[in-house]
């Protein structure tokens, strides 16, 4: 008998004693990281950043294929029995020597898995992963010259970068409502002393929004500089229009950690028809964001209508894209993003 033929046998016996589960089930509780199953994390470590942002360091399955600086990684977390998804981008270098990753979390308000990762989550526990992803990342040609445009928790993906790749000349214009908000602020204030950075902080509590015609006076460079935006949509509209107005729209990249939203209906009673739960749903909030308050088992990705992580069947009645203000009607086999679409009337989703 051939060792293929033993071990296809030897694991048949398993399957008779471990009835009615299965070996793997025994394995996962042995080594949940191991290679040749779903990809996992498991939280190690959380580490305060300011009142309302951690960063969570993890420790991924030996199934990782590593990041690109600037990307994001998808995780399922476990919050009050429903798992749930959401992308984050990563802080960690790539070369870091333990092989763990980070994530730096900003509570929201109402958000489910952000509280719960800043405020509740303990190391051992166990998270899915998927692989890194995202185009947000750095040329291999490395510019002469960077800027990176941020805001709030937008300066996540900056930090990776920065922490990853070193420039001859690099400057930051990060926007927060206080010093004590500024994300990662020690950190930075580091790098401005081993002058490896030009940073300007703009307080809006005390400055109010940051008008992006002030870039002239902040940087005055700024259009021959690479330019990384990453923040509020009010601050990349107004990125993108400015770039654009100055003829160098190449030079700026943007990341969105939500869709504009262009759009929105009168709302109506949305029906999960796999669950049988009904709700009335307003004609601004996502579908997505109705099914999880319903609380219904919901896909989930990028949240911002890009990796389609969310498509769902339509069974009945019309909903709209937030983004371009599209009417999509249901028909045979049509499928919707719930991330980017509300209810414009009563409708029906195969959840």
């Amino acid at each position: 008998m051939t060792s293929a033929a033993l071990r296809s046998r030897a694991w048949k016996l398993l399957e008779m004693v471990t009835t009615p589960l299965l070996p793997s089930d025994y394995l996962d509780l042995v080594s949940p990281l191991r290679a040749g199953t779903d990809l996992r994390g498991r939280i190690e470590a959380v580490h305060p950043e300011t009142g309302d942002a951690a960063t969570i360091v993890i420790r991924p399955g030996r199934g990782w294929r590593g990041h690109t600086a600037g990307q994001y990684v998808r995780i399922g977390v476990d919050v009050d029995g429903v798992r749930l998804w959401r992308a984050y981008s990563l802080t960690s270098p790539t070369d870091r020597p333990d092989g763990r990753v980070t994530i730096t979390v900003k509570a929201i308000p109402d958000g489910k898995v952000s509280n719960h990762l800043v405020r509740g989550a303990t190391p051992g526990t166990l998270i899915q992963l998927d692989q890194a992803t995202g185009d947000f990342v750095l040329p291999q040609a490395k510019p002469a010259k960077v800027l990176y445009l941020t805001a709030g928790s937008g300066i996540t993906p900056a930090m990776g970068m920065l922490r990853d790749t070193e420039f001859d000349d690099v400057v930051m214009v990060h926007c927060a409502p206080q010093p004590q908000d500024v994300i990662f602020r020690n950190e930075l204030h580091d790098l401005v002393a081993d002058e490896k950075l030009r940073l300007t902080e703009v307080h809006t509590d005390r400055d109010g929004m940051l008008d992006i015609a002030r870039l002239d006076e902040l940087v005055p460079d700024w259009a021959e500089r690479e330019t990384w935006a990453c923040g509020p949509a009010g601050l990349l509209d107004a990125a993108e229009k400015h770039w654009s107005e100055h003829g160098v729209p190449e030079r700026l990249h943007t990341e969105r950690f939500r869709p504009s939203v262009v759009a929105t209906g009168d709302g109506g009673e949305v029906t999960f028809s796999a669950t049988g739960k009904t709700v009335d749903a307003d004609g601004a909030t996502p579908l997505l964001d109705i099914g999880e308050e319903a609380g219904v088992l919901m896909p989930s990705g990028c949240r911002m209508g890009i990796c389609f992580g969310c498509v769902t069947p339509l069974k009945a009645g019309a909903v709209r894209d937030l983004r371009t203000g599209e009417i999509t009607e249901a028909e045979p086999g049509v499928l919707i993003q719930t991330c980017v679409s509300a209810a414009a009337g009563p409708c029906d989703i195969e959840r």
